[in-house]
C-alpha cells in the first residue's frame, strides 16, 4: 500500500472514532444551562422558575376595610417585594410585568420545587401564608384573595 493509502484509512479511522464522541451536557431544553451542542446528558441540568402573586380589586377594598395601606412579600423567610394595598390587577399579569411583585427562584437539579411565602402589612400581621409550588421554566400566577 502506498502511503496515501495509509493517511487515508488513518483519517477515516480517526473521522470515525471522532463522530462516535458524544457531547456531554445539559440536553433538557428547559433548563437554564441547556446546551444545543450537547447529545447525551450528563446531569448538570439546573432550573430556574417565576412567580408573581397577584390580587384583584375585590381584595384590594377589602385590605382597605381592615386599615392596611401596604403589603410586604416574603418567600422563605426572605423579603422578596413590597407594594401598596390598593395597588391591583384584573387579571393575572405576567411575570416581571411592571409594578408586579415577582420572584425569580434557582431551583437546582429540580424541575418542580416547594416554597414557603407570607404577605404581611403594615401593621405587621401575617395576611396570608402557606406553601406554593413553582415549576422550572414557567410563571406561576398565585392570587391572593380575600
Amino acid at each position: 500500500m502506498s502511503l496515501n493509502v495509509h493517511k487515508l484509512i488513518g483519517f477515516f479511522i480517526v473521522t470515525l472514532f471522532l463522530a462516535s464522541c458524544k457531547k456531554e451536557g445539559c440536553t433538557d431544553k428547559n433548563a437554564s444551562n441547556y446546551s444545543a451542542d450537547a447529545d447525551k446528558d450528563d446531569g448538570t441540568c439546573q432550573f430556574k422558575g417565576n412567580l408573581v402573586f397577584w390580587y384583584n380589586e375585590e381584595t384590594s377594598i377589602w385590605l382597605d376595610n381592615q386599615g392596611s395601606s401596604s403589603l410586604t412579600f416574603y418567600v422563605d423567610g426572605a423579603l422578596v417585594g413590597s407594594t401598596s394595598a390598593t395597588v391591583y390587577w384584573t387579571g393575572a399579569p405576567s411575570c416581571g410585568s411592571n409594578a408586579s411583585i415577582t420572584v425569580t427562584k434557582d431551583m437546582g437539579f429540580s424541575k418542580s420545587k416547594s416554597y414557603s411565602y407570607s404577605i404581611v402589612d403594615d401593621f405587621g400581621d401575617t395576611i396570608w401564608a402557606g406553601t406554593i409550588t413553582i415549576d422550572a421554566n414557567t410563571c406561576t400566577t398565585f392570587q391572593l384573595t380575600s
